[in-house]
């Protein structure tokens, strides 16, 4: 039997497009290689402390363009992008799937082994609201680690 997948991205909707774009990209098999959770309580904010493939992650994170939020979590990262939408000849990587693409394979090589699931989680900022609810999640998802979805 072989398995179709279904289409992640949305179809016809050109990604170097000027918006925010929020990106979650999570680890094969959702190992926890990332980064530790720890402390905090109902005062103090918990720790995110990386390993050495999430300070190796957060070196390529903060080295793109548009990076105006991202959470390294234990088996995921989540990004919020900006495109400026003006596509140059000296920077191809101008769209969201090359970039989360040169990532991926820039972490990949760099710790020598393939660290990510085949594909991505996006969603397109409709509204500044929308960007502030997805803004606050990135700040709030450490906080609620074991309550999150990727919980392992």
């Amino acid at each position: 039997m072989i398995l179709h997948r279904k289409p992640n991205r949305l179809k016809n909707y050109d990604y170097s497009s000027q918006g925010v774009y929020y990106i979650t990209v999570c680890t094969l098999d959702r190992k926890c290689i990332l980064s530790q959770i720890v402390g905090g309580d109902a005062l103090i904010a918990p720790q995110t402390n990386l390993t050495h493939c999430g300070e190796i992650a957060r070196k390529y994170i903060e080295s793109m363009s548009g990076i105006c939020k991202y959470a390294i979590m234990p088996n995921h990262i989540h990004l919020l992008i900006a495109i400026d939408g003006l596509m140059k000849a000296s920077v191809p990587t101008n769209s969201v799937p090359n970039l989360i693409r040169s990532f991926k394979v820039l972490v990949s090589k760099e710790t020598g082994q393939s660290i990510w699931q085949c594909s991505y989680y996006d969603h397109i900022i409709r509204d500044e609201e929308d960007y502030i609810n997805h803004l606050q999640y990135i700040e709030d998802n450490p906080a609620g680690w074991s309550k999150d979805k990727y919980y392992i």
